[in-house]
């Protein structure tokens, strides 16, 4: 029997009490499917989520985490002409990642450039393709609109700042440090409102007007999501797509947004949310496919570059999970098999 090491978790709790590296069986693909090998996976905070118990679905355990990886196609199955042994790819909505070996339905992995970084093609799902779709596909934001956006440090949030270099629209971004502010504006961003020490709705008038902005992203939620809200012209709208501001709230119902009905109301604004799972689970193969190749073409020629990550073992993954937590920590952490 060929076995693999895999990170299982045991049941909801912390990452570091309820994660262990096993052996196991390697898979065999069935028709239509492929084997990877796989080279690289990220730690996102949504792996962490699911850990937790506040994550959108809820998987029986012992389970494999892991919602992207890059690797080699190590073995086709029956019936799949599309892709060679040999060949690197990454997974598309593919679950279960943190493992060596996986088994994937063909049309669920995509081949990359062999001159893209390991470390760009094991991060390319995520965050370019939802920062991609949040502006683009969800709010189309327009040559010279405001786009304002909380959490402008994070990975999405720089990449949504490329972007609007790219297409020509402004965005108005959101940290929680003062020290952040010269690294948001020196990447392209418009201009910076800091939690620390100003008042969003404050400023949001300060910067575009006292109507305030048509369209917003949101990945904080709590009171910052809220004052987004209220920073939102008449007829604007808000995409809230996580909640950072109760990244460690296990209770689900404490996980909250808290909105003015005066505003919402009588200003008839919209407040509504993304999940790339869900997305990936609701959306024609033909458009995923077409999305992803947008997605791949602007990280390949640099118009998104996404932050080099910072690769540990797969022995080290405790190191890894704390660090996909700490504050300003850089680029993301990759587990290496």
């Amino acid at each position: 029997m060929q076995t693999m090491r895999a990170l299982v978790a045991h049941a909801v709790g912390e990452p570091t009490e309820v994660l262990g590296l096993e052996t196991r069986q390697i898979p065999q693909p069935a028709s239509g499917q492929v084997r990877i090998r796989v080279q690289a996976v990220p730690v996102h905070a949504s792996d962490l989520h699911i850990l937790r118990g506040r994550y959108g679905f809820a998987p029986a355990f012992p389970t494999v985490l892991g919602l992207e990886s890059v690797g080699i196609v190590d073995a086709p199955g029956e019936g799949v002409e599309s892709l060679t042994v040999g060949q690197r790819v990454i997974t598309l909505g593919v679950t279960g990642t943190w493992q060596e070996y996986i088994v994937a339905d063909a049309a669920r992995v995509v081949a990359v450039p062999d001159a893209m970084s390991l470390s760009t093609a094991a991060q390319l799902i995520a965050n370019p393709l939802t920062a991609l779709l949040l502006v683009k596909h969800e709010l189309d934001v327009q040559s010279g609109e405001w786009l304002l956006q909380t959490a402008a440090g994070s990975t999405v949030g720089k990449l949504v700042i490329q972007l609007g270099k790219h297409f020509g629209f402004k965005t108005l971004n959101v940290v929680r440090r003062r020290a952040a502010v010269e690294e948001i504006l020196a990447l392209g961003g418009t201009a910076v409102i800091c939690t620390e020490d100003e008042d969003i709705r404050e400023r949001v008038a300060q910067i575009v007007g006292e109507e305030g902005v048509t369209k917003a992203i949101d990945c904080v939620s709590g009171q910052v999501g809220a004052d987004v809200s209220r920073s939102l012209a008449p007829g604007g709208e808000m995409l809230v797509y996580g909640a950072l501001s109760t990244h460690r709230q296990t209770n689900a119902d404490k996980l909250t947004l808290p909105l003015f009905p005066r505003s919402m109301i009588y200003e008839t604004k919209t407040v509504r949310g993304f999940w790339l799972y869900r997305w990936f689970t609701t959306t024609p193969a033909e458009k995923i496919s077409a999305l992803l190749k947008q997605t791949i073409e602007l990280v390949a020629n640099d118009t998104m570059s996404v932050p080099e990550g910072q690769p540990f073992r797969v022995e080290d993954f405790a190191e890894a999970v704390r660090l996909a937590e700490a504050p300003a920590h850089g680029g993301k952490p990759l587990l290496l098999f």
